[in-house]
């Protein structure tokens, strides 16, 4: 009996009930997890309907030796267990939840007088943490609120009871400037430690109502007993305690506590947002990125990754906003799904946040491979314009001329979607008199490539004509004397409303204003337009500096090809020095040229 029939005679034992499947390779290795409500079924349908299934899941089943299952209770173990097997073992096939180690915690440690400091190492170590938190500036500015209200020890001594009796330690610095009140020389109890414990421990939670209810009644108290200093005191604290809270975001009056997740999915990944609301303050929030490796569904990605932040951030709130159900639920929890009103706010608040981090995942991939940008914009160029092939190669003319003088030519020409400008060309026109556009392009066109055939280069995938239907036909004539009309797709892009034109087509293609084609489009036929300007710019000035010139009796043409040489147009030759066009072409002739252009 085959592997494959072994397996299936496997699967036919799997009970229907909610489990984790494992899936492992011939070398024994755990490639894939996964949880279902009703194991056999999801196991049996990656065998049944093996046609159906994408590239990347067909690899994993071709994979698949041997098959093992756990089962459980309810929907919300499984989910639960499915999450450790993947944090632990990290299967080949499975999401990749990226890691938060670098991210800041605010722990209270698990020791007597505790110290309250900020760590990146999250230990089982029966300490209380707080976070992740995505900033480490905000971190700083919470411990100093702390710092502020409440005396803290910040240093790492043993302050077990009977090591304080014992008399080793003296007061620091910090007890001198009033920062700590030196429970290290008994000079503080511990149940006077303990209540700034548990008021630091409420504002960590976002729960500021307590700690001002206390500093304000210790306020009134101290005032009342005419202790005026200590009531500054008091009132110094709250004041910063209230300016604290103003610098939550406050979302909602009507909503109370609630944790809000959202979702963007990608092709290769994913991005979950999660924001704690508290009293409808944003107190928290928090960034999970997920690697797809098998085409997971959004609803898959959703419930593992709110089952993995919750994990993180240590939360125990029972009411959650989502967008929509995840495949499996989290028993005990309370999901909500709006549609309109303050709570949908918020989800637009988490979306609005997956955002800025797809964007700057979009920005490492194409820092990581710039390629693959390039990639994705020569395919969609390949198909808004119906091509058979990536235009890796385009080209792109335009016509100038200046009330019929000087007609010339442009042809620029880009490489993966940007400037090769070695590869520019100049064109002036021979054949053509006077302003005629179709027959300019006709002539360049055809100068082109004929040219680049004669010497075995390449032909570009895609040319663009900067002009409508009668430069097109134009262009396609030329191509068609060289037989090269069906090697290359042409198109032409008319700049009233930027309407695309393409041979035996009479109704042009109207591309989206924001389409990634048309501003590749445009951005190459401006770049035609600026080149081919300049040239003819150049021209007219050398032509209009040369007629002139030619009316100076005593200049000659080695003196007039001189001065353009030197000066590049009339109008730098106007305001030249006179010492430097004495050094240039000598005295007598600065004198017949300056006297010429004074007449003048």
């Amino acid at each position: 009996m085959n592997q494959r029939n072994q397996l299936k005679e496997k699967i036919e034992l799997i009970p229907d009930k909610p489990g984790v499947y494992q899936f492992y390779s011939i070398q024994n290795e755990l490639i894939y997890v996964g949880k279902a409500k009703r194991l056999k079924r999801r196991v049996q349908s990656y065998f049944l309907h093996n046609d159906n299934h994408n590239r990347k899941v067909k690899i994993l089943v071709s994979k698949i030796n041997d098959i093992k299952y756990i089962l459980v209770d309810t929907e919300s173990d499984a989910l639960l267990l499915e999450n450790n097997f993947i944090k632990k073992y990290q299967p080949r096939y499975n999401i990749l939840l990226k890691d938060d180690k670098t991210y800041p915690w605010i722990c209270i440690k698990n020791e007597p007088f505790p110290r309250v400091l900020s760590t990146r190492k999250y230990l089982n170590d029966g300490s209380i943490y707080f976070g992740p938190y995505t900033s480490g500036l905000l971190v700083k500015t919470i411990l100093d609120l702390v710092k502020k209200l409440y005396p803290i020890r910040s240093c790492a001594l043993n302050l077990e009871p009977r090591i304080i009796a014992q008399g080793r330690y003296k007061p620091c610095l910090e007890f001198q400037i009033g920062n700590c009140l030196a429970p290290c020389i008994g000079n503080q109890n511990k149940n006077d430690y303990d209540s700034n414990i548990v008021e630091v421990h409420n504002i960590l939670k976002g729960n500021l109502s307590n700690a001002q209810a206390w500093l304000s009644s210790n306020m009134k108290k101290a005032s009342r007993e005419f202790n005026f200093e200590q009531a500054h005191l008091y009132k110094t604290k709250l004041d910063i305690l209230k300016k604290y809270q103003s610098k939550s975001a406050i979302v909602s009056n009507k909503v109370s506590n609630i944790d809000v997740f959202n979702i963007i999915d990608k092709p290769s990944y994913a991005v979950v947002n999660f924001i704690k609301i508290v009293r409808g303050s944003v107190i928290q929030t928090y960034t999970l990125e997920l690697k797809k490796n098998l085409d997971e569904p959004k609803e898959e990605l959703l419930g593992i990754a709110i089952t993995e932040i919750r994990e993180r951030v240590n939360s125990t709130e029972k009411n959650i906003l989502i967008p929509f159900k995840p495949d499996f639920l989290i028993e005990g929890l309370n999901y909500s799904i709006p549609k309109q009103g303050d709570k949908m706010k918020l989800l637009d608040l988490c979306l609005r946040n997956c955002m800025a981090q797809s964007f700057e995942i979009e920005k490492r991939i194409e820092a990581q491979n710039p390629m693959d940008k390039t990639n994705r914009l020569l395919l969609t160029i390949k198909d808004d314009l119906n091509m058979n092939e990536l235009p890796m190669h385009i080209e792109c003319f335009d016509n100038s001329n200046f009330q019929g003088t000087n007609p010339v030519s442009s042809c620029v020409v880009f490489r993966n979607a940007n400037p090769s400008k070695r590869d520019y060309r100049h064109f002036n026109v021979q054949t053509v008199v006077g302003a005629n556009d179709f027959a300019t392009m006709e002539e360049v066109v055809y100068r082109r490539y004929k040219r680049l055939i004669d010497e075995n280069q390449s032909l570009p995938q895609l040319i663009v004509i900067d002009g409508g239907k009668g430069q097109l036909h134009s262009a396609a004539e030329s191509l068609n004397k060289l037989g090269i009309i069906n090697s290359v797709k042409l198109i032409g892009i008319a700049k009233r409303l930027e309407e695309i034109y393409t041979l035996g087509d009479a109704v042009p293609l109207y591309l989206d204003k924001n389409s990634a084609t048309l501003k590749v489009i445009q951005n190459i036929r401006n770049e035609a337009h600026r080149f081919g300007i300049k040239h003819h710019k150049a021209k007219r000035s050398k032509t209009n500096i040369k007629s002139q010139l030619d009316d100076i009796v005593g200049i000659g043409d080695k003196t007039k090809q001189l001065l353009f040489t030197t000066f590049k147009s009339s109008e730098k030759i106007l305001q030249a020095k006179r010492e430097d066009l004495d050094k240039l072409i000598g005295k007598a002739k600065t004198d017949l040229l300056l006297e010429y252009f004074k007449r003048k």
